[in-house]
């Protein structure tokens, strides 16, 4: 795909070439003012700072009309920007800033996209894009690395290391086949991983499964979970005379595993409107989601049955069966009674209704949290400065990983010392604190990054992501010593407990952390030390009365 400045009935455009493909034709009607234009045979936008924006945001990879010597040839589209939006221009080859990850076997290349750059990456044996992601995979061997870091240079500005990139299985050590044998690994992402001396009749029959996967770098085939597929690899593994040896690798292997569309006939799909009606009510992307998953696995747990014929009866058998073969926790067992009175109250408008199994006593699970001295020791590890501004804020103002990537400029109110968080978790607006220190690091963050919209963004100019701040918490964790188990949101934990072992009140805790209920935050009051330091054990006591004796 690629954009060009053309002119059009007197006005300038942004033309737009691709090669058709409904999806791409789709993304491109959403943009304000897109048209079909006979005459250039392209989609056209205004030429404009909104749509070239919403473009770039739309499609990241986009490629740019080089310039030319050409008369009539169409100008570069970044050849002459309005003033207004020079400042999210695409940049010149050796300038642009340029993300590296790095696994033991694969390095992940985040840049804006231009042809000098793409005919070096292209150069490099086995390099591919990854579309889903936006980035340039490379397999990390040789001297790939080295040969990357000398062409980039001072362009890279962010550089991550992790375990494995993109990868589909666990930690656990390389496995590896005997002569006939069929292991069988069943991974955390529910997928089956085939591992076989080749044999190219067995190869056939595996990818006559759906959505096969090819693994080159642990030498086995993948396919979806499913019981009927485990049976169907028996079925085989008895025709071709192999030992099938089959594993489960999952954290929690103790309940039944959620049935999947291979597993069920007729697999039925969630109701247009059910969906239509969670959107109208302006629920979060992330309940929708929950709520279509779970309404999901409920409809096809009675799937020769309409969703409007399901009784009460066979709602309660189906919140039983959760809870004695799924074995969910609480917390899921009560999403799921949530969006099943969603479709029957909401979307069907019946009367309200108790089923009749007695909703789980809410589990009472103590916060991890970090010590001052951890913290400090934390942020001493980390060199970047723009992962070291993103943690320091989080934990500085009690943020939640969902409002410190929704952050935008604005936000950051520095007369009142304020950071205003638009609508953060159950759709409220509130103030948190802005500290001193931080204002100081994001004054200087905003000279080297000079941000235009999102407080922290992209190498394209979206939101930063959300896995990449996981990402350099992990690191930092590690970096740190830190065993406990903590996450991002464990920065959140520990700014209200600190908060609270220095006297501040609970009230104004309750508000910075944006609680609804004051019941919610005493839960820091039986994680704080506080005063512990003044009890004295009644062991000690009793060893202290013995020595006076």
């Amino acid at each position: 795909m690629k954009a060009s400045k053309v002119e059009h009935r007197g006005e300038q455009k942004i033309k737009v070439d691709f090669p058709f493909e409904p999806n791409l034709v789709s993304k491109l009607k959403q943009i304000k003012g897109a048209s079909w234009s006979k005459t250039h045979g392209a989609w056209l936008l205004p030429y404009n700072r909104e749509s070239f924006n919403e473009l770039k945001s739309t499609f990241p990879a986009i490629e740019y009309a080089e310039k030319t010597e050409e008369k009539n040839a169409p100008k570069p589209i970044e050849a002459d920007l309005p003033k207004a939006i020079e400042s999210n221009e695409v940049l010149p080859a050796n300038t642009a800033a340029v993300v590296i990850t790095i696994s033991t076997k694969k390095i992940g290349i985040k840049l804006k996209k231009n042809e000098q750059d793409t005919r070096f990456l292209l150069s490099l044996r086995y390099c591919r894009w990854d579309k889903k992601n936006y980035t340039w995979i490379v397999p990390n061997y040789g001297q790939n690395l080295s040969l990357i870091k000398d062409y980039f240079k001072e362009r890279v500005s962010e550089v991550h290391t992790i375990e494995e990139l993109n990868e589909e299985g666990s930690s656990r050590p390389k496995v590896v086949a005997a002569k006939g044998e069929l292991i069988i690994i069943r991974t955390i992402q529910n997928r089956l991983k085939l591992f076989f001396i080749h044999e190219t009749e067995l190869v056939k029959e595996v990818k006559r499964f759906p959505y096969n996967k090819w693994h080159g770098e642990q030498r086995c085939w993948s396919i979806p979970y499913a019981e009927r597929f485990v049976k169907e690899l028996g079925n085989l593994a008895h025709v071709f005379g192999l030992e099938m040896r089959y594993e489960v690798d999952m954290k929690e292997a103790t309940g039944k595993s959620r049935a999947s569309s291979f597993d069920i006939e007729g697999y039925k799909a969630i109701p247009e409107n059910y969906t239509l009606k969670l959107k109208e009510l302006r629920y979060s992307m992330q309940t929708i989601k929950s709520y279509c998953a779970l309404f999901l696995e409920f409809i096809n747990h009675y799937s020769s049955i309409k969703p409007e014929d399901i009784d009460e009866a066979k709602i309660t058998d189906f919140l039983r069966y959760l809870v004695i073969e799924r074995k969910v926790s609480a917390s899921y067992q009560n999403q799921a009674i949530n969006a099943i009175k969603f479709y029957y109250e909401k979307v069907l408008g019946g009367s309200r209704k108790v089923y009749l199994i007695d909703r789980p006593r809410k589990e009472t699970k103590l916060p991890e949290v970090l010590s001052v001295e951890e913290v400090k020791k934390l942020f001493s590890v980390i060199d970047n400065l723009k992962h070291k501004t993103i943690l320091m804020l989080a934990y500085s103002a009690g943020l939640r990983l969902g409002e410190l990537v929704e952050l935008t400029i604005k936000d950051i109110d520095s007369n009142r010392m304020q950071i205003r968080v638009q609508q953060g978790k159950g759709k409220k607006d509130r103030y948190t604190i802005l500290s001193v220190t931080v204002l100081e690091l994001l004054r200087i963050y905003f000279k080297k990054y000079k941000p235009q919209k999102w407080l922290f963004e992209g190498v394209g100019g979206e939101e930063y992501s959300s896995r990449s701040i996981q990402l350099i918490m992990k690191d930092a964790v590690k970096k740190a010593g830190i065993t406990k188990r903590v996450s991002v949101h464990s920065l959140r934990h520990s700014f209200a407990t600190h908060l609270l072992e220095n006297g501040t009140d609970l009230r104004y805790i309750q508000s910075l952390l944006g609680h609804e209920s004051s019941k919610t935050t005493e839960i820091y009051t039986h994680v704080t030390t506080k005063g512990f330091d003044q009890i004295r054990s009644p062991l000690d006591q009793l060893f202290m009365h013995d020595e006076r004796e």
